[in-house]
C-alpha cells in the first residue's frame, strides 16, 4: 500500500505463490513463530546476483516461514520506504520484501539468505515483478555481510539471532537507518514504534527502530 492505494492485483498474486516470506533459510515451517511475550522496551554500484560460500542447510540458524502481505505493507510502511532508499532483508526468503520495496518504492535492495533455493525463487520473482535492475540476492552468512550501504534493514529472525545480530547493526548502519522486524524486539533497544496485524486470526508485531549517533542503546 502506498499513500493510502491498494497493491495491484498483479502484486498480490506475484507475493502469494508458494511459500514465500522472510526468514533466513531453512526448511518450509507451516505456521509462523509467535513473537516472545514481551512488552516493548520495546548505495552500491552493483546489483548483479553473487553466491558466496555459506553453512550447509542443515546448520541454519533460522527456519524459512512465511510473511503475509499485509505485513510486509506495513514493515515497509513504517520503515517509510522511498525511491532514495537502499533496503537490506536480512533472511530474505523468496525475495518478496525487496521486491516490494523495489516495485512499489521504487528503492533498491539486496536481499541475504542462506539457502539457494531461496535465492533461485528470489531472482525468478525479481525477474516476473520486473525489478532485476533494482535488486540483488546474496547467497551469504548475515553475520559476514557488509551492511554499511543500507538505509533501511527488514529483519524476520528469532530472538536470539536478533539480540547476536545487534551489535552488528549499531557498529555498521549508519545514524538516522531505519530497523523493522517482524515479530521480535531486540532487548533493551526501545522500538519507536510497535504495531499489530492480524493475518487469518493470527497476531504479528512489527517493532521499528532508528539507528542512534555513536550506536548505543539500553543501559
Amino acid at each position: 500500500m502506498e499513500n493510502g492505494k491498494l497493491l495491484p492485483v498483479s502484486l498480490l498474486a506475484l507475493l502469494t505463490i508458494g511459500s514465500i516470506g522472510c526468514g533466513n533459510a531453512g526448511q518450509p515451517s507451516q505456521q509462523a513463530a509467535a513473537p516472545t511475550t514481551a512488552t516493548p522496551q520495546s548505495p552500491t554500484t552493483s546489483l548483479t546476483p553473487d553466491v558466496a560460500s555459506v553453512k550447509p542447510a542443515d546448520q541454519l540458524d533460522v527456519p524459512y516461514v512465511p510473511t503475509p502481505t499485509e505485513v510486509v505493507v506495513r514493515m515497509l510502511t513504517m520503515a517509510k520506504v522511498n525511491k532514495k532508499d537502499l533496503l537490506y532483508d536480512l533472511g530474505s526468503g523468496d525475495g518478496r520484501i525487496v521486491i516490494t520495496a523495489a516495485r512499489q518504492y521504487g528503492a533498491r535492495g539486496v536481499g541475504y539468505d542462506l539457502n539457494p533455493q531461496r535465492i533461485k525463487e528470489s531472482n525468478e520473482n525479481a525477474r516476473k515483478a520486473g525489478v532485476t535492475n533494482r535488486v540483488r540476492f546474496t547467497q551469504q552468512d548475515l553475520f559476514e555481510a557488509d551492511l554499511s550501504g543500507a538505509t533501511v534493514v527488514t529483519l524476520y529472525l528469532l530472538p536470539d539471532v536478533n539480540l547476536k545480530l545487534r551489535p552488528k547493526l549499531l557498529r555498521e548502519l549508519r545514524p538516522g537507518t531505519r530497523v523493522v522486524s517482524h515479530n521480535y524486539h531486540m532487548g533493551d533497544w526501545q522500538p519507536e514504534e510497535v504495531a499489530e496485524v492480524k493475518v487469518k486470526n493470527q497476531t504479528h508485531y512489527i517493532y521499528s527502530w532508528t539507528v542512534p549517533a555513536g550506536g548505543k542503546v539500553g543501559n
